[in-house]
């Protein structure tokens, strides 16, 4: 039987659909119209306030599910830049997402978004709307394997800021950014463990100290307002101190959203704040270890650098993203549910 598209309205979407250390990223190559703006932060705020319909249609259910990402190449206006791309999750629009830039650097070289890749690895530069990252993907006989980022200049905001936890009382947790900022708490402070406790336990414990951050502590980034809001915040195992041993973490962000992989902005944010306190050296390389699905990225700092009156470190990142599949998604206008929804 061939495959055509059945009856429909509109547009299709196409995607490709991968994941890196068991988080999905959706990544969209066609049916969206021209996103407006002259800078990829302004792109963010066009689609926010003018094409969110589509986010919902594409990371809700009946297409998605409630911890669907997802990713739209757009034009940068950076020269050097390879492409643009604005991220997409269940609330919104985030400002970094390493385990999607893993993925795109693959995705860039495999659909020839780079026109010539090199042995054995090809640099493709991703602008984020952080800020401009480099990816480095491995290419050997003509394919694509594991990949590393440089990050953008990420830094420790606070430590050791308490704050008033509902259920918890006071809680002091450290605040770091990697392209968008989390707040970190060691797990044992609720009594759970990342790698072992229910998830739903670990989220509510993550979503009330999000909620308290949120509320309480005022960020801000010397490059732009827009990055000043706290993504979400990551449960550690404690293990800060610098050891060839794994450590597990779990991010909670967005609207309760569970990375399965080991966050790779997260990774940049928790390595910032390592060598912040002087647990980490520069080069060393440390293996971070998802408390979901037990995938594992790569992270260290490489660099020192400013950003604005902030001490910071450019952090190198590294691991693997892998296809699952292409989909051409359509909609029917009699369709009450063709919008998306969540079940929470």
């Amino acid at each position: 039987m061939e495959m055509q598209l059945p009856p429909h309205e509109g547009a299709e979407l196409s995607v490709v659909d991968m994941h890196t250390g068991g988080e999905p990223l959706r990544i969209i190559i066609s049916g969206y119209p021209e996103v407006k703006g002259d800078s990829v932060l302004s792109k963010r705020r066009y689609v926010r306030e003018n094409l969110d319909h589509l986010r919902r249609v594409l990371m809700f259910e009946p297409r998605g599910h409630y911890n669907m990402y997802g990713a739209l190449v757009v034009d940068s206006e950076l020269p050097e830049a390879d492409l643009g791309v604005l991220f997409m999750h269940n609330e919104g629009y985030s400002t970094m997402c390493g385990h999607a830039v893993i993925a795109l650097g693959r995705f860039a070289v495999d659909y020839k978004l780079v026109k010539q890749p090199q042995s054995p690895e090809t640099q493709v530069n991703i602008h984020c709307p952080c800020g401009l990252v480099k990816a480095f993907v491995e290419y050997s006989n003509g394919r694509t394997g594991a990949v590393r980022f440089h990050s953008v200049p990420a830094f420790a905001f606070a430590t050791d800021v308490t704050v008033t936890v509902e259920g918890f009382g006071e809680v002091a947790v450290d605040i770091s950014y990697g392209g968008a900022f989390y707040a970190f708490v060691d797990s044992q402070r609720f009594g759970l463990d990342v790698s072992k406790s229910r998830t739903r336990d670990l989220v509510d414990a993550a979503t009330a100290v999000t909620k308290a951050v949120k509320s309480q502590v005022k960020l801000h980034h010397p490059v732009s307002d827009d990055l000043a809001f706290l993504y979400g915040t990551i449960l550690t195992d404690g293990k800060d101190q610098y050891s060839p041993e794994p450590t597990a973490n779990m991010c909670v962000f967005a609207d309760a959203q569970v990375d399965r992989s080991p966050t790779g902005s997260g990774v940049t944010a928790r390595v910032a704040l390592q060598y912040h306190k002087g647990l980490i050296q520069l080069n060393q390389t440390r293996t971070f270890e998802s408390g979901a699905t037990g995938s594992q990225f790569t992270g260290k700092a490489v660099e020192e650098t400013k950003c604005g009156d902030f001490k910071a470190v450019v952090v190198e990142v590294g691991g693997r993203a892998f296809y699952t599949g292409v989909s051409r998604f359509v909609q029917e206008a009699d369709d009450m549910l063709t919008h998306g929804f969540l079940l929470k």
